[in-house]
Parts: structure tokens; C-alpha cells; sequence
């Protein structure tokens, strides 16, 4: 745009002529000039507000006419949809190693509202009260009443509270069709199964996604199409289950523990026959997590894999085993065990006077904290935490479990030479149940490492050698002979020989020290004694035997007896001939020809 010069030649001449000022001419010209330019200005500034008043008034009104639709649609739950597909709902079925079902799947129904579609919504909410007598009257009646246009009444109902239902006769009570997860063996391994609930919901479908343990561990596989509605195999067997978990319980409340867990394991295959955290739940009807409190004090919690605990006395063999394996003593090496053994404030000292000195074997026999410290003192700091990692004690089971991270290992940071000998009897580290049992079932396997799983496996597992195998079967020897001579006494039951070991912790405080008055007693065991096919592991928490003059709380007195019933019971269901020993042959005598 071409502009007015400030001051035009012929307009400063003519100005000079008439005696003017020239100067007045240029600011005339600045004036005009910067009245123009603000005129310009304010036609952009009116343009831009008109159009941004256009882009909102769009806006409202796009807002205003969605909100006309949704007031005038049929109400209903959003739900999530693929390519205009309904929620999948379908889930793979559980089952145990002889194909019982553990968890499936069952048709039931949703039951929700259209208030506005209702002839006598009070009537409708007093009778609901009635069939469901956990809901609100006032609540429901008033969301009846009010603006609501839609209420979910119930996620699943069964078909007698659906019957019930529809005999009200109320139009605006409304059912959806979905599944539900079903637990047919009510609380039988719980902890195992864990449970499962809805995750994306819709009045016609509903996703079902597990909550915990192995629901949640196998989501994926569960819900997956390519799976074909392929069911889990676990290597659980629902009869063992079942008696474990009974015997379990009633050792429990004889024995006054607060909390009990076992676990029953293949020596060879790895594979977990039954195990089981005592109190329990109903996956059904899986309670709220606890909001306060210890988490040990909630049915929730899984002591066999999540519990870490000082196991005692049960850690000796390992000490042992490790002195055989390095060739530093046989089951003959005698020991030097007068002590106490001092070390600056801190005393080892065994719990009964057992003389000078003792063999490796009587050790073990006996439980001597001296004599397991003196062979922990042969073997070192290092070569032990190597042997200990080998078994798997420093890292998390790795079973199939969504709790199994949990139940890491207790481990002390400064391995000094105090902590190797106390290491040696199970104190200062604290381990799961189920790092104990796959312990062992490693020294049972003829010192292979075993893993724990649940699925169930068709061969062997091919584990690192952990110790030689002559090592492990004297070690094997000298469980036997806890049972025979020592402190498991109370597990030489008829028809099957058993070979174990002991093991009594106190309770660490939370705030230091340890109670006087509350352990953890537990017996690890491996049976038939001569070859070892399974591994039984019982742990008690906080149990006393009252039947005496004074409350017994050793493993001895509470796990033990428990531990022999179990064995009892479940090995004629695992296929173990009972060993029927000779009688004497009364009457008869040898001749010669």
C-alpha cells in the first residue's frame, strides 16, 4: 500500500511562500498516519473475536445437542466392545492332575434397573429387601424415586433369586446373561486358586479376570481365544488336597496355633501334590484385602509361599550335608561341642547338655546348635552362602504364583563368621515353607535341585547337581535316624518309614529381640525313608501342646504328631503299599540233611 510522505515537497515550498510553518505539515501527516494504522488494528481484532464467538457457539451447541441425545436414548451400562463385539466372557476351566474340575465357569444372570419404566418402584425396592436382604431400603428406594434412569442392583444372582425376581412383576427390573466363576470344592485350596472377579462389565456381558494366585498368574492363558478353551492342568490331586487340608486343621486347633501351612512335593517331578495355608477363604466369596492389622492375620495371607520365617533346627541338615559333600567329615567325625560358644555379647548354646562331643550324625539326632555351628565354622562363609544359593534360599520361588515374589527371602547383609554359625541352626535367615520343601526335596532327589511347580509335568525335571550323591544319601540316613532315635520320635508310625527334621524358632519381635512364649515349629520330612518320593513340610505358627503338667511349643510335640497323621492319610491316596514288616517265626527251627 503506497504511503503519504511526512513532508511533500510542494506542500513545504507552498508553506514557505505563505510565511507558514512546514513543520506543522509533518505532523499533520503523522496524526493521520497513525489513525489509519489504528483503524486497520481494530477491524482484526473485531474479525478475530468474530470468529472465535463462532467456534464456541459451535461448540455449545455441538455440546447441547449430544446432551439432547443421551437425555432422549434408552439407558444402559456402557460397556467395551471390539469391532461391535460383545465382552468376551469366556474363560478356560482348572483342573487337577486326574481332570477334577477346580474352577469353571456358570451361566447366570445380572440384575439391574429402569426406574422410569417402573409402576411402583417402592413396592419394587421393599420386595428386592426381602430376596437380597443385605440391601439398603432407603438407598434403593430413593434411587428408585429419584433421576436416576439406571441401577445395577446385583453383578449375579442365582437362578432362585432370578425366579424370585421375576415374580414381582415389576417391568423395570431387568436381567443381563453373563458368567461367573464357580468354585465347586468351596475353600479347598484357596490360596492356590485365588480367585476372580469382573473386570470390564456391560448389561450383557461381563469379563471375568483372576484375582489372585494361580487365576491371576495364568490370566492370560485362561482368557486366551487361540487356546480354544483348553483348560489348566495343575499338579495338585483334589483327594490329597482335601485331606491335608483337614488333617491340617484339626492339628491346628489341637495343637492352639493361630495359623498352620504344608506342603506335599514330588522328589522328582518338582510338582506340588497339595499345599495349604490355614486360615482360608472360599474363592466364591473371596473377602476384602485387611486394611490394618498384619497382613499374616488376614485368610488371605498364603503361609506356605508369602510366610517368611526362621525355620530352626531344619536348617542343620544343610550344614551337614555341605561338611559331607566338601569330604571335611563322615557321619563317624567326632565334634567338639562344649560351649558355650562366645561370641562377643552373643552366646550359642544347645538346648540340653549332650557331653563333650558328639559324631555329625548324633548332631543331627540330637539338634546340637554347638556341633551345626562347629561344622559351619569348617565350611566358611563363603562355600556356605554359595551352597545355600544353590538350593535356592536367596531368590523368590519361582512357582507359578502371583504371591510367589513376595515371599522373598530374609537375608543377612553382613555375612559375618556369627552369622555363618547361627545361618547353620536357622537363625538370621528366614525362608518360606516352600523354599524349604524344595530344599529338601533336593537332598531327597539324591542332591539334584528340584523346583517347585504347580502344572503338572510328564518327566523328571534335569536340575544341577547341587552335592554328590553319596553325600545326600547320608544325609538322607541321618534324618532317618532323627525319627528312629532324636527328636521326631512321634513320626515312627506303622507301615510307612519316615525320615525328617525338627525345627523351633521364637518369634521375632517388631521391635527387637524375640518372644519367649511364641514359635514356629515345623517338620520337614521326606517318605518312604529308604527312597525318598515325596516331601512333607508342616509348619505351625505359634502352637503349644497342653495335654502335660507345662505347655510344650517344640516342633517335636506339635508339628511332628501332625505331620505323621498327614502321612497317614494321604499316602494309601498317593499309591504306597504299606511296608508290612516279618514276623517271628514262632515254632519252626532249621535242620540239616
Amino acid at each position: 500500500m503506497p504511503r503519504t510522505p511526512l513532508r511533500p515537497l510542494a506542500r513545504i515550498l507552498d508553506a514557505r511562500e505563505k510565511g507558514e510553518n512546514p513543520d506543522a505539515i509533518e505532523k499533520e501527516n503523522l496524526r493521520l498516519r497513525h489513525e489509519e494504522m489504528r483503524d486497520r488494528a481494530r477491524v482484526r481484532a473485531e474479525g478475530r473475536i468474530l470468529v472465535l464467538g463462532a467456534v464456541f457457539a459451535l461448540a455449545f451447541l455441538t455440546i447441547g445437542v449430544k446432551m439432547w441425545i443421551v437425555a432422549e436414548s434408552e439407558p444402559a451400562e456402557p460397556r467395551t466392545s471390539i469391532a461391535g463385539a460383545s465382552i468376551v466372557a469366556q474363560r478356560g476351566d482348572i483342573l487337577d492332575r486326574h481332570g477334577r474340575v477346580l474352577a469353571t465357569n456358570l451361566d447366570t444372570y445380572a440384575l439391574y434397573a429402569h426406574p422410569h419404566q417402573m409402576v411402583e418402584p417402592e413396592r419394587a425396592a421393599e420386595a428386592l429387601v426381602g430376596i437380597f436382604p443385605d440391601l439398603d431400603l432407603a438407598r434403593l428406594t430413593r434411587d428408585f424415586t429419584g433421576n436416576r434412569r439406571f441401577v445395577w442392583i446385583r453383578r449375579k444372582i442365582s437362578p432362585e433369586q432370578r425366579q424370585a425376581v421375576h415374580d414381582i412383576g415389576e417391568p423395570g427390573l431387568l436381567f443381563g446373561p453373563r458368567e461367573m466363576r464357580l468354585y465347586p470344592n468351596g475353600a479347598i485350596a484357596s490360596h492356590i486358586l485365588g480367585g476372580a472377579g469382573y473386570g470390564e462389565e456391560g448389561v450383557h456381558a461381563a469379563e471375568i479376570k483372576g484375582t489372585a494366585g494361580v487365576e491371576r498368574a495364568f490370566d492370560d492363558y485362561l482368557t486366551d481365544p487361540a487356546n480354544g478353551g483348553k483348560p489348566l492342568e495343575l499338579s495338585l490331586d483334589l483327594t490329597v488336597q482335601a485331606a491335608s487340608e483337614k488333617v491340617l486343621y484339626g492339628g491346628m486347633r489341637l495343637m492352639n496355633a493361630k495359623g498352620a501351612a504344608s506342603i506335599l512335593m514330588d522328589v522328582k517331578t518338582g510338582e506340588i501334590i497339595s499345599m495349604v495355608s490355614l486360615p482360608d477363604f472360599d474363592p466364591n466369596d473371596r473377602p476384602n484385602p485387611p486394611t490394618q492389622g498384619h497382613p499374616d492375620d488376614s485368610p488371605l495371607f498364603n503361609r506356605a509361599v508369602q510366610g517368611v520365617y526362621e525355620l530352626g533346627s531344619t536348617f542343620k541338615i544343610f550344614a551337614a550335608a555341605q561338611a559331607l559333600d566338601l569330604g571335611l567329615v563322615t557321619p563317624e567325625t567326632v565334634v567338639d561341642i562344649r560351649g558355650p560358644i562366645r561370641w562377643g555379647r552373643h552366646s550359642i548354646r544347645d538346648y540340653h547338655w549332650y557331653g563333650k562331643e558328639l559324631s555329625v550324625a548324633d548332631i543331627i539326632i540330637k539338634s546340637s546348635n554347638i556341633g551345626t555351628a562347629r561344622l559351619a565354622e569348617q565350611i566358611g562363609a563363603e562355600r556356605q552362602k554359595q551352597f545355600l544359593a544353590d538350593l535356592g534360599l536367596f531368590e523368590p520361588t519361582p512357582v507359578e504364583m502371583i504371591e510367589a515374589p513376595s515371599g522373598k527371602p530374609l537375608v543377612q547383609k553382613n555375612w559375618s563368621e556369627l552369622t555363618t554359625m547361627t545361618v547353620s541352626f536357622g537363625h538370621g535367615i528366614s525362608i518360606s515353607p516352600l523354599h524349604l520343601a524344595a530344599a529338601y526335596a533336593t537332598i531327597a532327589n539324591d542332591g539334584q535341585r528340584v523346583r517347585p511347580t504347580l502344572l503338572r509335568q510328564s518327566a523328571p525335571q534335569d536340575g544341577p547337581q547341587v552335592m554328590s550323591k553319596p553325600a545326600a544319601r547320608r544325609a538322607q540316613d541321618m534324618l532317618r535316624r532323627v525319627v528312629t532315635e532324636g527328636t521326631a520320635s512321634f513320626a515312627r508310625i506303622d507301615h510307612y518309614s519316615i525320615a525328617g527334621k525338627t525345627g523351633t524358632a521364637d518369634k521375632p519381635k517388631p521391635t527387637g529381640g524375640y518372644y519367649k512364649d511364641r514359635t514356629i515349629t515345623t517338620f520337614a520330612s521326606m517318605f518312604p525313608a529308604h527312597s525318598p518320593r515325596y516331601v512333607l513340610i508342616v509348619t505351625l505358627d505359634e502352637a503349644v501342646e497342653t495335654s502335660g503338667d507345662e505347655p510344650r511349643r517344640t516342633a517335636g510335640w506339635t508339628a511332628v504328631p501332625v505331620a505323621a497323621e498327614m502321612i497317614t492319610r494321604v499316602a494309601p491316596l498317593l499309591g504306597l503299599r504299606p511296608e508290612i514288616a516279618p514276623g517271628s517265626l514262632a515254632g519252626i527251627t532249621l535242620t540239616s540233611n
